[in-house]
């Protein structure tokens, strides 16, 4: 029997422009994405994402993140995951969100956490991604998508694309072919999903055959 394609109701949260955001957006319009986009909710109450997605008729909300400074824990955590039950998400996708997510948000969507990193983990975890990889001089890197745990960059690997490194890049240069990427492999990993081909045996990720 092939598996079975749920529609998945996904939350993204997110600090920054949106991005990444809009590329899921994009598959689900463009029917290469079984999906709702359900809410947006950012940490920053002018983020650039809230508005991209008023733009498409996609609920958006600031959700006050305090009083933490760099995770989302406690009332706060509380009231993201009331949101988004809300809106009944059953998927939560981190594009660009500058937090640290704990254990309550991932006990609430059990390996329904997403995240996008632009380095090929397990190198390169944390900030600034490209500019580490610049710094230490790789060849090839690129972006990872990987289910969420409780460390930083540490989940189960989905999927992932490779980018070289140029002789001539920037931190900029390399950093915009790496979102190039980022934007075919997050609708792609969230296809995955929706179509029950991922099953998890320990830390690997792995692709359930056709009949299975």
């Amino acid at each position: 029997m092939s598996a079975t394609i749920s529609r998945l109701r996904i939350g993204v949260l997110g600090s920054g422009s949106g991005s990444n955001m809009q590329s899921i957006l994009d598959a689900i319009e463009a029917g290469r994405l079984e999906a709702v986009l359900a809410c947006v909710l950012s940490d920053v109450p002018d983020a650039g994402i809230l508005e991209r997605a008023r733009r498409h008729g996609v609920p958006a909300f600031h959700v006050d993140p305090a009083p933490f400074r760099t995770k989302l824990d406690g009332e706060a955590e509380q009231r993201y995951i009331a949101t988004l039950r809300q809106h009944g998400v059953d998927t939560v996708v981190l594009a660009g969100f500058m937090r640290i997510v704990k254990r309550g948000l991932l006990t609430a969507f059990p390996q329904r956490v997403l995240n996008i990193h632009p380095a090929l983990l397990p190198s390169f975890p944390g900030l600034a991604a490209w500019q580490q990889a610049l710094d230490h001089g790789v060849k090839i890197t690129g972006c990872t998508v990987h289910f969420v745990d409780e460390g930083t960059d540490s989940g189960p690997i989905i999927l992932q694309r490779c980018v070289p490194v140029k002789d001539d890049d920037t931190p900029a240069s390399l950093h915009a072919r790496i979102q190039v990427e980022e934007h075919l492999a997050y609708p792609e990993a969230l296809r995955l999903l929706a179509s029950g081909q991922l099953r998890c045996e320990g830390r690997r990720v792995l692709l359930r055959s056709n009949g299975a």
